[in-house]
């Protein structure tokens, strides 16, 4: 092997470990958020809570894990058709090298109050 080709693995090797490290607070941040959120649905009581109180369950959940990706303004919690669903889809943009940015899409995020599982 080459010194060139070895220099050209070895920079690929730190680009993906640069990427890698600066996605991963991110990821664990969307895994916190996924966990709020089933816990919040799971533990809805339709005849007890409204809309605003699982708001600031939200929010209170979201500022005690300290999540930063996301706020409560974000996090869509509405009515359908006589169901509650909370809808917390969202995009993370990381600046990675001058003008490449990584995008994490995380869109399994919507749940049906009252259930475990996103939609």
């Amino acid at each position: 092997m080459s010194m060139l080709s070895m220099l050209c693995i070895a920079l690929m090797l730190g680009f993906f470990a640069m990427s890698a490290i600066k996605i991963a607070p991110s990821y664990f941040e969307y895994l916190t958020i996924k966990e709020i959120i089933t816990k919040v649905s799971k533990e809805h009581r339709p005849d007890e809570e409204n809309i605003a109180d699982i708001r600031r369950r939200i929010a209170s959940l979201l500022n005690t894990n300290q999540i930063y990706d996301i706020t409560p303004k974000d996090i869509e919690v509405y009515r359908k058709e006589g169901k509650t669903y909370i809808d917390a889809n969202y995009e993370a943009r990381l600046p990675l090298i001058w003008r490449i940015d990584a995008v994490l899409k995380f869109d399994d995020l919507k749940f049906e109050a009252g259930s475990a599982r996103p939609l």
